[in-house]
């Protein structure tokens, strides 16, 4: 079984002695690009592109406001920040995601334990509605104005699912809980951008959102994140956050607040620009894969292809399947490593690691079956 499945994958990227997961594709203006921002002596935190980008993913994604990021744990902490997450503070999240998640809430130096984790859906594979209502009813109470922790007696600042390898999340049930609780609502579409449920963009859903464009999405300028939010002062203070705090004026460095250097530099934002023009491009050819490797794993027993959720639109960022056990995950990844293709599980649950060990959890099931069956299998655009 192991040997058809590298036989295929090898058949799907025939150009190939090694297959990578996610590789770039650099197909339109990019170099174009990049020498104008050369040639204006631009390159850093200010210039055309920046200002360009922002205002693509805007037109791209349906938000009303956009602020360039220098990767996506900066644009997820800035989001945090802004969004209302203090000192003191407890966010929920979810055990099965990239460590970025649950660092950027331990940025904003929330809560001595940090983040709380809160299962996962095994079809979404991402933060479960069901055990959101079901954590929030049995461990917290609403007082007039925000919903308390009762173990720790602390505010829940903010909830924060992330969309899992593209798929998106029951987002508007969780949207609905976070609303009644007087939780404010974060999504980590890092890994989704271009997926949709019910026909809205991931990342547009909750007070705010980010993306990433690390060298391995769908999209890259290297690194580079990017907050969208629908409101107007956010969005202000977020880019004001994000270029040191810095007062407007022609000459003096006044500054009103701890700051970062988190603007994106424009020789990123015109490498951003050249891919986000050939976005829709790659998300139809990353679909194409998906139906290839669905159509192919339905005549493979004991492996299950993931597939889109139902009413939603996935990106398909890294094709998963899901095997009978840990066993067979870790046969079938040695069994490509063989065959030089990269495949990888998913990452560890971030409870198990000793720097999130502490930190309160529910049963975290499906998120445990998951870590113990999946696969990702090579996803690069093959354009």
């Amino acid at each position: 079984m192991y040997n058809e499945v590298c036989a295929f994958i090898h058949s799907l990227y025939p150009e190939k002695e090694f297959v990578p997961l996610h590789e770039p594709r650099f197909i339109g203006r990019e170099k174009e690009y990049l020498c104008k921002a050369v040639d204006s002596t631009f390159v850093s935190s200010v210039g055309e592109y920046v200002n360009r980008f922002e205002e693509m993913v805007c037109d791209y994604t349906g938000a009303g406001y956009a602020v360039a990021t220098v990767n996506g744990t900066a644009a997820l902490h800035t989001a945090l920040m802004v969004g209302g997450v203090r000192n003191g503070d407890e966010v929920l999240t979810q055990p099965l995601t990239f460590v970025a998640t649950a660092n950027a809430v331990s940025y904003c130096r929330a809560r001595p334990v940090w983040p709380v984790f809160i299962d996962v859906d095994r079809d979404t594979m991402g933060m479960s509605a069901a055990a959101l209502k079901t954590f929030l009813d049995n461990n917290t109470e609403q007082t007039t104005s925000d919903c308390r922790n009762k173990e720790s007696g602390r505010r829940i600042a903010a909830c924060l699912p992330m969309h899992t390898f593209g798929h998106p999340c029951r987002i508007e049930e969780i949207t609905a809980i976070c609303q009644e609780r007087n939780i404010n609502l974060i999504e980590d579409a890092a890994e989704s951008l271009g997926s949709s449920r019910h026909g809205r963009q991931t990342g547009t859903f909750g007070r705010l959102g980010i993306y990433s464009f690390n060298g391995n999405k769908t999209i890259t300028c290297g690194g580079g994140g990017v907050i969208v939010t629908d409101d107007e002062k956010l969005a202000a203070r977020a880019k004001h956050l994000t270029t040191t705090a810095k007062m407007p004026h022609p000459y003096l460095y006044e500054h009103d607040a701890i700051g970062f250097n988190y603007r994106l530099p424009n020789i990123n934002a015109a490498l951003a620009c050249a891919q986000l023009e050939n976005l829709p491009r790659f998300i139809a050819d990353k679909r194409q894969l998906a139906g290839e490797y669905r159509n192919f794993f339905k005549e493979t027993a004991g492996i299950s292809f993931v597939s889109e959720p139902e009413s939603c639109r996935s990106n398909y960022w890294l094709n998963a399947v899901i095997m009978p056990d840990s066993t067979a995950r870790d046969n079938l990844i040695k069994a490509c490593a063989a065959s030089n293709i990269m495949a990888r599980p998913a990452w560890n649950l971030l409870p198990t690691m000793p720097i999130y060990a502490h930190c309160q959890t529910d049963e975290m099931a499906n998120a445990v079956w998951l870590s113990e069956r999946i696969v990702n299998l090579p996803s690069s655009v093959r354009l």
